[in-house]
């Protein structure tokens, strides 16, 4: 993609409040209102190898029907979802002040009368600073760890991952297949003034509950369904915490570097019933666990290329979505985190047509915990992506995909595929 189109994903995603990076802007008194987003669209094409051996959790590769069929169509927005956002500008007493409020309209769903009413609201926030002492932000936007490793990913313009399912709200890209989902979190944070390049990111996070675990740990004596005994639920009585240092640099070889971390604490409430009684806690079981993560990543750009390599590593954070799957209940109450890693590459390069064509594999690894011998565990996600995004106007982008998915679990056999073909288009205003 160009600079320009470069500069709009960022924009629709993080809503930079900045002319240059401006959709339709308004003068409205002491306020500039600039209206923001995209629309997109994809014809989805997916064949599903029939999975191997027992049945495992964690897997992204898409799976046959519920009717055995391993061929599956469908028309959905990409890993982008369609976009419509409103910042509002203003400098008051010397301070840089603004706010910004999106939602994301789907473009297809599953029903019969069309009309699922499922649209999202990942933004509604205010920022307030000056270029000499940094910026200051509050509400909800696209959380701090792993944002630069979804705002680099190419599939950003495109599918990715996860669009066998028809009328989902978005698919997956890279999530899942090299890195974990940053999410759309409740946060307090400070960001530095720019200092020749360098810039750093504090805050406090919402814990966004129900991510650890997907709410419950089924223990070893159970199965992994939430319908049998011996649940455990978890809940976190901390802010968490994420942080981000950044420096970039301009010139021929331009480009940025990155670390980003997060921390969060998580208390299990312990249940002696199933998850739909909601019984009572056995508070004697109860136990708690640190969920810690930490990724490096660059972004390098000579001429007509361009290069990424993000590398991850968590330990209690599980995989896919921050705490998925991150722990372990022994049956004897005591929670076992299981280690994380992953991470992608990615290049790509702009023909002389202005098309930029990409290639990039990704990767995420879930541990065993110590003492654990799973069954049903997803041990490796592993992605292969070519596409082709060409700018047919300034603002519109004609892409081409494929993808192809694996998951494996820690089982002997246990294997999922699913190759999928992406046609579509972008618009970004």
């Amino acid at each position: 993609m160009n600079n320009k189109i470069k500069l709009a994903v960022a924009g629709a995603v993080l809503s930079a409040a900045s002319i240059a990076n401006a959709g339709i802007v308004i003068p409205a008194g002491d306020w500039t209102l600039d209206v923001n987003g995209n629309v997109n669209a994809f014809a989805n094409f997916t064949n599903s190898d029939k999975a191997k051996g027992a049945a495992f959790l964690g897997g992204v590769a898409t799976g046959e029907d519920g009717t055995g069929e391993g061929s599956q169509v469908g028309i959905n927005t990409g890993l982008l979802p369609a976009w419509l956002g409103f910042t509002g500008t203003t400098r008051q007493n010397d301070v840089d002040v603004s706010f910004t409020i999106s939602f994301q309209p789907n473009v297809s769903d599953n029903f019969s009368h069309g009309d699922a009413k499922t649209p999202l609201n990942r933004q509604a926030f205010v920022t307030f600073g000056d270029k000499s002492w940094g910026t200051v932000k509050l509400g909800k936007d696209l959380g701090i760890f792993a944002g630069q490793a979804i705002l680099n990913d190419m599939t950003l313009l495109g599918v990715g991952a996860g669009a066998g399912t028809s009328g989902a709200a978005t698919t997956l890209g890279g999530i899942g297949t090299g890195y974990i989902y940053p999410a759309w979190k409740g946060q307090i944070s400070y960001t530095t003034p720019n200092m020749n390049g360098f810039s750093a990111t504090i805050a406090i996070t919402n814990p966004n509950q129900g991510d650890f675990g997907n709410g419950f740990v089924a223990n070893a004596a159970s199965a992994a369904t939430a319908a049998n005994t011996g649940l455990t639920e978890l809940y976190q009585d901390r802010f968490g915490i994420e942080a981000q240092g950044m420096y970039e640099w301009t010139g021929d070889v331009s480009g940025k570097v990155w670390v980003s971390g997060a921390s969060y604490d998580v208390n299990q409430d312990a249940q002696a019933g199933t998850a739909a009684a909601e019984a009572v806690t056995t508070s004697a079981n109860d136990d708690s666990y640190t969920a810690t993560v930490y990724d490096i990543g660059a972004a390098i750009n000579v001429g007509n290329l361009g290069l990424v390599g993000y590398y991850y590593n968590g330990d209690g954070v599980g995989t896919t979505l921050m705490g998925n799957l991150g722990v372990y209940n022994n049956a004897s109450g005591s929670l076992k985190k299981r280690d994380s890693d992953g991470g992608y590459v990615q290049a790509t390069y702009v023909i002389p047509t202005g098309t930029k064509l990409g290639v990039a594999y990704g990767v995420s690894n879930l541990d065993e915990a110590s003492g654990e011998t799973a069954t049903a565990l997803v041990e490796k996600n592993d992605r292969w992506t070519v596409g082709a995004y060409h700018p047919l106007t300034k603002h519109l982008n004609l892409v081409a995909e494929y993808n192809k998915v694996e998951s494996e679990g820690h089982a002997a056999g246990q294997n999922m595929e699913s190759d999928t073909f992406s046609l579509g288009a972008i618009l970004f205003f």
